[in-house]
């Protein structure tokens, strides 16, 4: 069975930085596209950021300048890097693989920002 696990959420104050971690496992994930996606409290979940099987990045514009994802097919992992954090960005992380035939979701990451 398919494990996406993230890994690396918390409290920070606005302004700070947050690298969050998914461990993929039981999947041959370099074939996978990766994305992450977050849900404040009240809202749709929203897609934050996209990193394809062949590295291609794409980002919300509200993140845009501020985060970076990245994957190392190595380790079975993508990371999503988070810099000048603001309180809007509080939320749950969910970390998301998907190919043209299947897609699974992680359980999830809380990130908060709030000083």
């Amino acid at each position: 069975q398919v494990q996406l696990v993230e890994s690396g959420g918390g409290l920070v104050q606005p302004g700070g930085s947050l690298r969050l971690s998914c461990a993929a496992s039981r999947m041959i994930f370099r074939i996978y596209n990766m994305d992450w996606y977050r849900q404040a409290p009240g809202q749709q979940r929203e897609l934050v950021a996209v990193i394809t099987s062949d590295g291609t990045t794409n980002y919300a514009d509200s993140v845009k300048g501020r985060f970076t994802i990245s994957r190392d097919n190595a380790k079975n992992t993508v990371y999503l890097q988070m810099s000048s954090l603001k309180p809007e960005d509080t939320a749950v992380y969910y970390c998301h693989a998907r190919n043209s035939a299947y897609d699974y979701w992680g359980q999830g990451t809380q990130v908060t920002v709030s000083s």
